[in-house]
């Protein structure tokens, strides 16, 4: 009936580019039920079950960023949809996770604990969506980003709150869970609003590119994530958490000055 027309294709290039622009986004709403669900089961009490929901919004969050920029897709809606989506999985769904699990017996102190740490998220976001591109050094982040500071309570709850992990009696006490709490509330609320460097390994070339090892590598965490997720969860919040640390001091012995960076990449 039209001539030039193959009856067999279905989809017009304008349709699957539609699909494409809205891609990155609807990952960035699964990023956002991933928050809410978290924040559903800790009001339930179930920590274990809420806590991997912050993980997987932190995986979502990597992905939404990267296939907008792989397709070309990216928009200032996208941009201020992730930025909301992130407050919700990695400011409020961490801070109600924590409270309910161990602070909601400190009275005040845990409510101010639990506050700083959204407020500290919610001034992350603010300085990242206000950052000039042109700023900001690619290899490395100004304060630790959000998704891997709730990374840090959202696993320490995964691997404490399980009875199942064979952890001593004192780790399931009452003033032993309060004072960790606050603890993994306070220390990420400081290092987002601080200007410590954090790697982004986003740049970092060890020379893997046309080999096979990076590709092993992932499966070897994917092993240790399916074997011991709790336990191997808290190495990777922490061992990231410490490297900025780490870092800093070599610097100061060395007496060197950071380089002036952007907010986040």
């Amino acid at each position: 009936m039209f001539p030039g027309r193959d009856p067999r294709r279905t989809t017009s290039p304008r349709k699957f580019r539609r699909g494409l622009v809205l891609l990155p986004s609807i990952i960035t709403v699964g990023n956002l039920f991933c928050g809410y669900a978290s924040i559903v089961h800790a009001m339930r009490g179930d920590y274990v079950g809420a806590a991997p929901y912050i993980g997987f919004a932190i995986v979502l969050d990597m992905l939404d960023g990267r296939i907008a920029r792989m397709t070309g897709t990216t928009s200032a809606f996208g941009l201020e949809l992730d930025s909301l989506a992130d407050m919700v999985s990695f400011g409020l769904a961490p801070a109600v996770l924590v409270f309910g699990w161990g602070m909601s017996g400190l009275g005040k102190f845990g409510w101010a604990a639990g506050f700083v740490y959204v407020a500290a998220t919610a001034m992350r976001l603010a300085r990242f969506n206000i950052q000039s591109p042109g700023q900001a050094d690619k290899r490395y982040f100004l304060g630790m980003p959000s998704p891997p500071a709730a990374g840090v309570p959202a696993s320490t709850v995964f691997l404490l709150a399980d009875p199942h992990n064979g952890l001593p009696a004192m780790f399931s006490s009452p003033v032993f869970r309060g004072w960790i709490s606050a603890v993994v509330m306070i220390l990420p609320a400081l290092l987002m609003v601080s200007t410590i460097r954090f790697r982004s390994f986003k740049t970092i070339d060890l020379g893997w590119q046309r080999s096979y090892v990076g590709v092993l590598l992932f499966i070897l965490l994917v092993a240790f994530i399916t074997t011991e997720p709790a336990t191997t969860l808290v190495i990777l919040a922490y061992g990231y958490l410490l490297s900025a640390l780490v870092g800093l001091v070599l610097t100061r012995l060395k007496g060197r000055t950071p380089p002036r960076i952007g907010a986040e990449s």
